[in-house]
């Protein structure tokens, strides 16, 4: 009985190692392939063999992910947001004033929209996104509620299309690690801004793996700020008060002092 225990865990050994090496083999091929760049722009760089959940582009050593079209509109306005991410806790964080213009970057639905128009009654909200569909949504509820500071933008790929100078809080919930051209599209979120104003980005923490999101539909504290000091941004504040999102603040220089 013995001898038949000790020759059945010799071979369930054997076959752990041979899945072992197999693994390991494809873990090498792995990293070898997707290291391979096969045409660089100087900013970005493309890959043939990438992260299925990304679109193969390449920025500052982080892949870009898939837009989450207009059909999911849906999940973005599902009942169970309010609790498992705690939008209300991030909307009072932005510490917003009365006069305040506020550009809610990928807006969607308007779901972060429609709850800080009321917030700004003598300021407004630039309700932006490169969805017609998204906007049409916005367009319509701005219509049924005689909602009259909210204002539509439809941004190009690689331009946000806000007004220079005439922003105080550009806000980027989940959104950002979408961006097709995230270097142009800051750029034009930074022109946008006024001296000073503030960019607030929540994004999924990906230090984090029992976040159940897409690996690409989170991104690191880190990676956040390399990209953001690329174009300019001065990092203020990562708070971490949110069940599943970083909430990263970050400010334009003020060119007056």
């Amino acid at each position: 009985m013995t001898k038949n225990i000790i020759k059945f865990l010799q071979k369930v050994g054997s076959i752990l190692s041979l899945l072992l090496l197999i693994l390991a083999l494809t873990s090498t091929s792995w990293a070898i392939n997707t290291d391979i760049v096969t045409n660089s722009d100087g900013i970005y760089q493309y890959r043939t063999i990438h992260n299925s959940e990304g679109i193969g582009k390449f920025y500052l050593g982080r892949e870009i992910a898939k837009v989450m079209g207009h059909e999911g509109a849906g999940w973005l306005e599902r009942d169970s947001r309010s609790y498992q991410e705690k939008p209300q806790n991030a909307i009072n964080n932005l510490e917003l004033k009365s006069t305040d213009i506020v550009a809610d970057i990928g807006a969607g639905t308007g779901y972060f929209t429609f709850r800080i128009s009321p917030l700004v009654p003598e300021g407004k909200v630039l309700a932006i996104d490169i969805q017609p569909e998204m906007l049409e949504l916005i367009n319509f509820v701005n219509h049924e509620e005689n909602i009259t500071n909210v204002e539509t933008i439809l941004g190009d790929l690689d331009n946000p299309k806000i007004p220079p100078s005439s922003v105080d809080i550009a806000l980027l919930v989940d959104t950002y690690h979408e961006f097709e051209y995230p270097r142009e599209m800051m750029l034009g979120i930074v022109e946008g801004l006024k001296p000073g104003g503030r960019v607030v980005l929540l994004e999924y923490r990906s230090e984090n793996p029992m976040i159940m999101i897409k690996g690409l539909h989170k991104m690191s504290e880190k990676q956040v700020k390399k990209e953001m000091e690329a174009v300019g941004l001065v990092w203020q504040d990562t708070r971490d008060f949110l069940p599943q999102q970083h909430f990263l603040v970050f400010k334009k220089p003020d060119i007056s002092l």
